[in-house]
């Protein structure tokens, strides 16, 4: 059972067609501030849904959100069919659908896109954001994949805002886990000359933190016992939600003004990644 209430007062996800062929889910105003939300590995299920309404609510309605629809309604029911459906995906072209979605959302009218992914959503996030002039800020959450963008795509030149979350426990390494995958990624950044990137690390929890549903297993023991993916903190989520909700809302408003510079984000939300991986916040 998700721990908070999603859809209330505000306008249901409804089905949504963009970039000729592609699929998805939309919700909130015509024109607002466009947000994009990508899935795990599973598909477009319950929970990714959830994340984007949440979001929504945390942003106070005054966004447009858009979920692509990377695996054309097919939903992994175990961990086999999510890994043979992510194994089957083309992700240069998934990157394309999501730079689809943010033409989509600027053509309608959103002044400025964001995008945020989960797991394999993370990666395409990044991805997405270095290969879209019209994304301007991306958050992933545990997902990393390199080979999806040139370091300078993330440079300070291009005026890219980048998020990264992972979980201190995780043990994807080299895609989710601190020693390789967020060190590289800090690295990778700092090379660019990015002075927009903050990344952070949770302790105590591992891959796939921010679910509040085991789903699709019935219990976080479970999935544990199946994925090695320790149970749901709220701790970690609701920091994760409140630095997640602080950099759309800043990046997105800075980015209609089109200043350059972090004067109003205090120490007190943001700091880069340390090289112990403990987070301090």
């Amino acid at each position: 059972m998700f721990s908070f209430v999603v859809g209330a007062g505000f306008a249901a996800l409804e089905p949504v067609k963009f970039g000729w062929d592609k699929t998805g889910y939309i919700s909130g105003p015509v024109g607002g501030k466009g947000v994009i939300v990508i899935q795990e590995w599973w598909g477009v299920t319950d929970q990714i849904k959830a994340h984007a309404e949440y979001l929504e609510r945390r942003l106070e309605g005054n966004v447009r959100m858009l979920i692509p629809d990377i695996y054309k309604g097919k939903v992994g029911v175990d961990a086999e069919e999510a890994s043979h459906l992510m194994n089957q995906l083309n992700f240069t072209i998934a990157v394309q659908e999501i730079a689809a979605a943010a033409s989509y959302l600027k053509n309608e009218g959103s002044p400025a896109v964001g995008v945020v992914g989960f797991c394999m959503g993370g990666a395409l996030a990044l991805g997405s954001l270095a290969k879209s002039a019209d994304i301007t800020c991306g958050s992933s959450f545990y997902g990393v994949n390199a080979g999806l963008f040139e370091p300078h795509e993330l440079g300070r030149q291009e005026g890219k805002w980048v998020q990264a979350h992972f979980g201190e426990l995780d043990t994807m390494v080299g895609f989710a886990d601190t020693d390789v995958a967020a060190t590289q990624l800090s690295a990778t950044l700092d090379a660019a000359g990015n002075d927009r990137h903050f990344l952070y690390t949770y302790p105590g929890v591992g891959h796939a933190f921010m679910n509040a549903d085991p789903a699709p297993f019935k219990t976080f023991e479970q999935r544990e016992k199946a994925l090695g993916f320790p149970a749901y903190s709220a701790a970690a989520a609701t920091r994760g939600w409140n630095r997640l909700t602080h950099f759309f809302g800043l990046c997105l408003d800075l980015a209609l003004e089109d200043k350059t510079g972090m004067e109003d984000v205090g120490e007190d939300m943001y700091s880069h990644h340390e090289r112990n991986g403990k987070d301090e916040l």
